[in-house]
């Protein structure tokens, strides 16, 4: 990408966003090292589609960091280790890095256990679960990953938010280019995309929030201050109530209420938890056999009678492997606000923007 134009988005250069991102976060006291992985992260996301937490991101972290609401500089801290599970601390430092970290740990054990599991306290938002959950099928593991986050979502009958949009995630690998990507909120939809939504100040659909009195709302202001409904009704609920216990009681970190808003409360960390439980594949069987039998099941899944008007059955990480091919060849595409922003953090930064200046 060589200048930003006036259109809704402008492709760059991966590499571009990747040294433009370490740079800013360094300049905002973070370390090479850990800036490197800050960088992979996000640029990470928005390569596969996920720009509702990429760079649209960097902003709010590079604030908390200036604020000194995250701390660039924290070391992943073991609190307790038993057999094959960990007792993790993140020392307010950022999420992306430290869960990244933690993976690492991780990987050893279940591979002389057959599965291990950490808890992650203490941490901060840390964008898209696959993002840990591909590096884990890209060398024969499958982690099932789980964050709470801060007050977005009501339980069943309620108005008022109380858990988070709590994600849960997987991925597995297979024979066929991409790893099968399971990767979804608790919500109807991601609270990134109404925050998205406000940013545009374009409307939202019905269904997808409720305001401060309880009441539907297509206002995506509104609905940030109300509450995002679950995704089918109490399941939904249900199923959110299980990652707040694994990812906040279990792990020691803060509960519904008590989570920090990454944007509303800027004098106070979000003490964030997060779940992972990571299997050895080579445990359970050998990885041929594994892969074999993940493309035959992708196989059948593919070769089933469609509904009518569709041309192909796709299984979940296909597009977004898509997404990323096409974006790795053209370049990724990131919204003008999203661009604005990271101009304007260059000059407050001293970092040199490497793209021509966006539209005010």
């Amino acid at each position: 990408m060589n200048h930003v134009s006036k259109t809704m988005t402008t492709r760059c250069a991966k590499q571009q966003l990747e040294t433009l991102t370490i740079q800013l976060a360094q300049a905002a006291g973070v370390g090479t090292e850990d800036a490197a992985i800050f960088a992979d992260a996000l640029v990470d996301a928005d390569l596969h589609g996920t720009s509702t937490h990429g760079l649209s991101r960097l902003a709010i972290y590079l604030e908390r960091l200036e604020k000194g609401l995250i701390d660039g500089a924290a070391e992943l801290r073991v609190e307790r280790r038993t057999g094959g599970t960990l007792t993790l601390d993140a020392a307010n430092g950022l999420g992306q890095v430290q869960a990244t970290k933690a993976l690492e740990m991780l990987m050893p054990m279940a591979r002389q256990n057959g599965v291990a599991i950490a808890t992650i306290r203490n941490s901060q938002h840390f964008g898209a679960l696959s993002y840990y959950c591909n590096r884990a099928a890209a060398r024969d593991f499958i982690l099932l990953a789980m964050t709470n986050g801060e007050p977005a979502m009501s339980a069943e009958g309620s108005s008022q938010a109380f858990l988070g949009t709590n994600p849960i995630a997987a991925s597995f690998p297979t024979g066929k280019g991409f790893a099968i990507k399971i990767d979804l909120a608790t919500s109807g939809v991601a609270r990134g995309n109404i925050i998205a939504a406000k940013k545009k100040n374009a409307a939202i659909p019905l269904g997808w929030a409720l305001d401060a009195d309880g009441e539907p709302t297509t206002d995506a202001e509104k609905a940030l201050l109300g509450t995002v409904l679950t995704m089918a009704g109490h399941k939904g609920y249900a199923l959110g109530l299980m990652i707040e216990l694994l990812s906040g009681v279990l792990s020691g970190a803060a509960i519904g209420a008590e989570v920090g808003s990454m944007y509303k409360n800027m004098d106070r960390k979000q003490n964030v938890g997060h779940f992972f439980c990571l299997m050895d594949i080579g445990a359970f069987m050998d990885r041929a056999e594994f892969i074999a039998r993940v493309d035959k099941m992708v196989d059948d899944l593919k070769a089933s009678r469609k509904r009518a008007g569709v041309s192909e059955i796709l299984v979940p990480g296909e597009r977004s492997s898509r997404i990323a091919a096409e974006n790795s060849k053209l370049g990724t595409p990131l919204a003008q606000e999203t661009l604005a922003e990271l101009a304007q953090w260059c000059v407050r930064l001293s970092v040199p923007f490497p793209f021509a200046e966006t539209e005010s």
